[in-house]
């Protein structure tokens, strides 16, 4: 059973395999579902997809799966209708609002097949803006595309859903923001970083250990409880945050990943510095004199193992990374450049992780000059670009 579905699903991305195949199978003879739709979507769901990033493309596979439109490319139909100007689809007339017998009156597409052709027929007819007219792609009217319209059943192409009788939405997708390439939330950081782990025991026994009770009850005839130490993540993580400046663009990213560090590694530390790391650090911007640290101070108290992310745009200029008293705040008498080749030497994994859009780097001299530094170990802010990082330290 559900073997065209588990080539629907390969062919949008999926990674199912024969194993999760046969235990969907194996859980519909068991009577988890029974001729329940949805049901059936969060089983399979739970089962066959294996990664949040894939909620998209399952949902599509499924739609693909049941309703038939697998003759369809969707992806090409929904970037026309992302390309659509928003100016067709503002709000200048009153919402249309229909009698029960008016709507009645209204002709059905009859499938969704057929009004996939008709608002594929649409999106090559129309070339301006319409309102409150029974046919093309607009608002105010009893097509079945647009917004703020009336109309048994259609595609609500912008506006919020008001009467629920929309097939199909052509918004952003629910789950479209866990493509890899887009910029992250907190939830998205936190399974990402998540790869980051190297478990060890370590501290009092205070968890239960299953097995070993089993065996030493076996043993003794009689219950004898086994506890070890807690299974904790060793590695240790060490956060440099670039503040000030070009990165005031970037707080919100910046704040979701270090909510998420925080939340993800048991020890971790970290200090902020301005544009490039130069011979002090500090832990706190709104007591920055207070709290800084010399940077050969921040070698001396945290050893090799430590794997260290530096955060930042790695944009400035070339003299404030190569020349002595290049910093704009003070006269540093070595250039960051220096700094930044000590601290690769000194710890065993260092990697910088930009905000930036990846697009952009090859227009900034700096990203280039920092990218090499580094050994190429340079990532995105993306989900690809964390995991990526997470590989690298992790090994």
């Amino acid at each position: 059973m559900f073997v065209r579905l588990f080539y629907t699903l390969r062919k949008y991305g999926v990674p199912v395999t024969t194993r999760e195949l046969i235990d969907l199978n194996q859980a519909i003879a068991e009577g988890l579902v029974f001729a329940d739709l949805d049901e059936f979507y969060q089983l399979a769901k739970i089962i066959l997809v294996k990664d949040e990033r894939f909620f998209d493309k399952f949902d599509r596979a499924m739609k693909d799966y049941f309703d038939g439109i697998e003759t369809f490319d969707l992806d090409e139909l929904l970037k026309q209708v992302q390309n659509i100007p928003k100016e067709w689809l503002d709000l200048e007339l009153l919402e249309k609002h229909l009698t029960p017998e008016q709507r009645a009156a209204l002709q059905k597409a009859g499938s969704l097949e057929e009004l996939m052709k008709m608002l594929e027929e649409r999106l090559r007819e129309q070339h301006k803006k319409h309102q409150g007219g029974n046919r093309m792609i607009g608002t105010g009217g009893t097509s079945p595309f647009g917004a703020f319209g009336d109309h048994p059943e259609g595609v609500r192409i912008g506006g919020p859903g008001r009467k629920r009788s929309a097939v199909k939405v052509w918004e952003q997708r629910k789950y479209q923001n866990l493509d890899d390439e887009q910029i992250l939330g907190t939830r998205q950081m936190q399974l990402a970083l998540r790869r980051l782990r190297k478990f060890a025991r370590q501290g009092a026994a205070e968890e239960l250990d299953v097995d070993g009770t089993i065996r030493e009850t076996a043993k003794q005839g009689i219950l004898d409880v086994q506890l070890v130490p807690e299974r904790r993540n060793r590695v240790k993580v060490l956060m440099l945050f670039d503040v000030g400046g070009s990165m005031d663009s970037y707080i919100a990213q910046c704040e979701k990943l270090f909510s998420a560090a925080k939340t993800e590694f048991k020890t971790l530390e970290y200090f902020y510095f301005h544009n490039c790391l130069y011979d002090y650090v500090w832990k706190d911007n709104h007591r920055r004199q207070a709290s800084r640290l010399e940077t050969w101070d921040l070698f001396h108290k945290y050893g090799r193992d430590y794997r260290v992310i530096v955060v930042g745009d790695a944009s400035m200029a070339p003299y404030e990374l190569r020349s002595a008293g290049g910093s704009v705040e003070y006269m540093n008498d070595e250039a960051g450049e220096v700094w930044l080749r000590r601290l690769r030497q000194h710890f065993d994994k260092t990697a910088w992780l930009n905000p930036e859009e990846q697009n952009y780097w090859h227009y900034t001299q700096t990203i280039s000059l920092i990218k090499q530094i580094f050994d190429d170990h340079m990532y995105p802010m993306t989900l690809k670009g964390i995991e990526d990082l997470t590989r690298y330290l992790s090994r």
